[in-house]
């Protein structure tokens, strides 16, 4: 009985965790267009580092810099979708072409 307890349990938390992210990502409007994303990256770069740094000083550690990140999400998102759409539109000729050629090689052994 307790491994099946245990076992609710710890599906439980992960629904609590995926959940509560999923609500948290659509809160900061991070399902929303590019524009809401590239927002949301700014006001996370603003801050992030204060509150990194301050725990740093509490735990007494010294952090190297962060870097700056000057990219669109715009641009970027827009380029993977791009990239994406075109391998699946191209994902029949190229199935294609790998079964033509597998077939060919069968043959060719065969013989």
């Amino acid at each position: 009985m307790a491994p099946a307890v245990l076992r609710l349990l710890k599906f439980t938390t992960k629904v609590l965790v995926a959940g509560g992210s999923v609500y948290v990502a659509y809160d900061y409007g991070l399902l929303g267009s590019g524009a809401q994303g590239q927002d949301v990256l700014k006001k996370t770069s603003a801050a992030v580092p204060p509150a990194l740094h301050e725990w740093a000083d509490y735990f007494g550690l010294q952090l190297p810099s962060a870097p700056k990140l000057d990219f669109s999400v715009c641009e970027s998102w827009n380029w993977g979708v791009q990239k994406s759409v075109s391998a699946l539109s191209a994902a029949p000729t190229k199935a294609c072409d790998y079964t033509a050629e597998g077939w060919k090689y069968i043959k060719d052994l065969v013989k």
